[in-house]
């Protein structure tokens, strides 16, 4: 099967249009082109990293500083949260903080990781699996920041003076980084190094 790269051609990843390798821009946007399929993977390597050592002092620290006259000054980190919800009986916001902050984060770090190491295997994968798991890690990725606009709508609209307040803590920013970190992980990652794979394997 002829394919671009056979041609010696190049498609730009931003419009599709192919060009001759050699050329460094696309004519028609003005978009990068490149065929370093091995950079590709090194960078998703390098955000990917850099999300999950973010993600780590995001659990540690506290998400919410909360306080008022009936509690005090009360630190809540993500786990303690979804604790204190569970214990308030509000099992459905609990779920979806945990879903949102813990669930889908671990799910892309495991997902961007699978898909990484399996382009370096012998053993070949079900036909279409990366695919799939490609279209899971774009799907969810724009959930990843809901954690970040509670804390942020929390932080506007809960601020009655010196009976309540709530300010953002430091493991929002944390949280923020590592979810940027792990979106470019995503948005560096390659699809055609799946499809070069899939032919690999069926070959």
């Amino acid at each position: 099967m002829l394919t671009a790269r056979r041609a010696g051609l190049v498609g730009c990843r931003s419009c599709g249009r192919v060009w001759p390798r050699q050329q460094r821009h696309c004519g028609r946007c003005g978009g990068h082109l490149d065929d370093d399929r091995g950079a590709s993977l090194q960078r998703v390597w390098a955000w990917l990293i850099a999300g999950v050592i973010f993600y780590v002092p995001a659990n540690l620290y506290p998400m919410l500083d909360t306080a008022s006259l009936l509690t005090g000054d009360v630190r809540n980190t993500i786990v303690g949260g979804v604790i204190e919800l569970v214990h308030a009986h509000d099992y459905g916001v609990a779920a979806i903080v945990f879903a949102a902050s813990v669930v889908v984060p671990i799910t892309k770090f495991l997902a961007i990781a699978q898909l990484a190491l399996t382009l370096g295997r012998v053993r070949p994968w079900r036909r279409h699996r990366r695919h799939r798991m490609l279209a899971v890690v774009d799907f969810i990725g724009r959930w990843s920041m809901i954690d970040v606009f509670v804390v942020a709508i929390l932080s506007s609209l809960v601020q009655l003076g010196s009976l309540a307040q709530v300010h953002p803590g430091p493991a929002a920013i944390f949280f923020a980084l590592s979810v940027v970190f792990t979106m470019l992980a995503a948005q560096a990652f390659d699809p055609r190094l799946i499809w070069e794979r899939d032919e690999a394997e069926a070959a």
